[in-house]
């Protein structure tokens, strides 16, 4: 705890010789080391406590500016130690100020009134006109917004996680507010009711208002120029930056917007980014990208998704006003021009391409193709999973996590195969066949929710679900029996058995996590009951599911292997376990063959216009070459051959360990 005292006489006439005046000098506190120095041209007024001024700032290109107060006006504030303010064009107001933190060119940084900082702010996400409110603060999750925004079937869970985020909310509202350690403000015109954590960088931001920037030193946020930004929250490693306008918006982790995106009731989670478009009432979940001028973003739920250019959704009915929402499931990705009609959404891994305007649901079809032709929207279900394009989503997204703050936020699950898109396509298999029986197989067209299916599409639709059931169970049988070998037929059955009964039924995707519904459930009971009262607790049931969830996933995959294999598993033998890893590895190198014939189409010769400006064809190829490397060395190429080799050999050690089992 710091000991202040009082400023002696002769410091007072220091001061005053130095251009300072106070309203009450009694009113001014220093550090017992404090002195008056490095004070120049200052006002006080109002509670001032001082800190030491003993160290320099080095600033871009070399200049050094000693830590001091000059030009400035204070009025209640608490300042730390080796702190720099100067240039502040009107005053500084109610704030407790940490160590070393510059503050320069500053128009006005004032609390006023009592304010919570951007907690309890409503965003009206997915609906314009309100009814999915979504509360923001500083420990907001995707998992809990997502239950706040679309359980509202549930008003009793409404009402208490509100009721929570008030109490969060309330708990830390104050008329006092904080700049932490190590935060750099220039340049900067109005911050008003804003709490800014440590190693924040504020350079040129307009106007801040209402809000939190939750920065600290292993995740630092950054606010650059023209910004503004009104009723929002930042988490920490967000960027923000070039003239990006927010209002009552939510800032995920490692989020960066710029660019000149503007947005409004929108919640944007981890990896987010956000440039040149703009977002209206939507719900980013993670890895949420959107680059493009043309682009809007409006009520809609997405996550994992790619916005191509001029993509676009309409919300309204224009006599009911903008009432309606859309969803696109994690995955799924718009091309240039695209157009959606809210209602509709769109199944998990799909690629959207045309102007859709029939409200389809395709979410038990994941990994399709929706295209527009006259108006009418086509469906290829289950094409994507041979797409290379996919694949490489899959695979880039956990090198793009860059959140650095321990303290994560949200809970995300990268597969791309999961109980959540593998009940899917048990569900897809069992529609695509009863179209098929219902409008006979020699129909040329059949017709599911406002779309239309080819009879070539809908039989390769079956090929590729089953496929991909075949290697996700594969996968999880092989993951359970590894490194262990085997006597008996009774130890493998001993082994398969579930750690846990949890996991079975329905599986959710909550914005990222992939959990069972039935944990998912359990946890809004304990909310409802009044059990679980605090957004922490919150979190980390959420986080529970995360890390349990390949302990659940098994469970899941044990009791589908009677379903899809029609056998028993409490009588599965060697027999039976050779004959499914045969039937994975068929799977796994089949797609793989697939992906790679995929890959090879990026470097055709029509792939090539465009290379080898002023010369021969020979040319264009050594130019195409030079650019993006031949197909054999092309990296992602590589490495589908290597996952082809390795897999195979995965799956003939296990079928090796299986001979040694004596059968009972």
């Amino acid at each position: 705890m710091k000991n202040y005292r009082k400023l002696t006489g002769d410091e007072i006439l220091q001061l005053k010789s130095q251009s300072c005046t106070a309203d009450d000098w009694e009113q001014i506190t220093v550090d017992e080391r404090f002195t008056a120095a490095h004070v120049h041209h200052t006002r006080f007024s109002g509670k001032v406590k001082l800190g030491v001024f003993h160290t320099e700032f080095t600033l871009p290109g070399g200049i050094k500016k000693h830590s001091g107060l000059r030009h400035a006006t204070l009025h209640n504030v608490v300042l730390g130690d080796n702190c720099c303010i100067e240039n502040i064009g009107s005053y500084i107001a109610n704030y407790e100020i940490g160590d070393h933190t510059f503050i320069e060119n500053a128009g006005i940084i004032l609390v006023d009134g009592v304010t919570r900082f951007g907690n309890g702010v409503e965003a009206a996400v997915l609906n314009e006109t309100g009814g999915r409110e979504v509360p923001i603060s500083d420990k907001l999750s995707a998992q809990q917004a997502y239950i706040m925004a679309l359980y509202r079937h549930r008003p009793e869970l409404i009402r208490r996680m509100k009721e929570i985020t008030d109490h969060y909310s309330g708990k830390y509202a104050s008329h006092t507010g904080r700049i932490g350690n190590h935060v750099t403000i220039v340049n900067t015109g109005s911050v008003r009711n804003v709490k800014i954590g440590d190693h924040c960088r504020i350079e040129g931001a307009c106007r801040l208002e209402n809000g939190s920037i939750n920065s600290n030193e292993v995740a630092p946020v950054h606010v650059g120029y023209s910004v503004i930004c009104e009723d929002f929250i930042l988490s920490s490693g967000s960027h923000v930056d070039d003239g990006t306008v927010l209002s009552r918006c939510f800032v995920g982790q490692a989020c960066r917007l710029g660019h000149n995106y503007s947005a409004s009731d929108s919640l944007f989670f981890s990896n987010c980014q956000g440039e040149n478009g703009e977002a209206c009432a939507i719900f980013a979940g993670p890895f949420t990208v959107t680059h493009h001028k043309s682009t809007l973003l409006i009520a809609g739920m997405f996550s994992f998704m790619n916005a191509g250019s001029g993509s676009n959704q309409s919300n309204h009915m224009y006599k009911l006003g903008p009432i309606h929402q859309g969803t696109m499931e994690r995955g799924a990705k718009t091309t240039s021009d695209s157009y959606i009609l809210w209602p509709a959404r769109v199944g998990a891994f799909s690629l959207v391409m045309g102007r859709h305007v029939n409200h389809a649901d395709t979410s038990d079809l994941p990994f399709s193709y929706l295209i527009e032709q006259g108006n009418t929207t086509y469906l290829m279900p289950g094409v994507n999973l041979r797409s290379v394009g996919t694949i490489r989503d899959a695979q880039k997204w956990p090198k793009r996590d860059k959140r650095t703050d321990p303290n994560r936020l949200d809970c995300i699950n990268y597969n791309l195969l999961s109980p959540y898109t593998i009940q899917k396509m048990f569900k897809g298999r069992a529609i695509l066949k009863e179209l098929r029986r219902v409008s006979g197989e020699t129909s040329e067209l059949y017709s599911y929710q406002s779309a239309k299916i080819k009879n070539s599409s809908l039989n390769k639709g079956l090929q590729y679900y089953e496929t991909a059931i075949h290697k996700f169970l594969g996968n999880s049988i092989i993951k359970r029996l590894e490194g262990t070998a085997y006597r008996s037929d009774e130890q493998i059955r001993q082994r398969l058995k579930p750690d846990t009964e949890t996991g079975t039924g329905e599986w959710v995707d909550i914005s990222g996590l992939i959990a069972p519904k039935s944990e998912v459930d359990k946890l809004l009971c304990g909310i409802e009951s009044g059990e679980i009262n605090r957004l922490r607790c919150i979190n980390e049931h959420f986080e529970t599911m995360h890390r349990n969830y390949y302990t659940y996933e098994w469970t899941w995959a044990y009791h589908k292997i009677r379903e899809f294999y029609g056998l028993d598993p409490e009588t599965l033998t060697a027999k039976d376990v050779t004959d499914i890893v045969s039937r994975w590895k068929e799977a796994v190198t089949g797609l793989d063959r697939l992906v790679y014939e995929d890959a090879r189409k990026e470097f055709s010769l029509s792939s090539m216009t465009g290379f080898g400006a002023d010369g021969s064809r020979n040319e264009m190829k050594q130019d195409f070459e030079q650019v993006r490397g031949d197909f054999e060395s092309n990296p992602f190429v590589t490495a589908v051959l290597k996952h082809i080799e390795e897999k195979t050999a995965l799956g003939d050690e296990l079928i090796q360990r299986m001979k040694n089992v004596v059968t009972t």
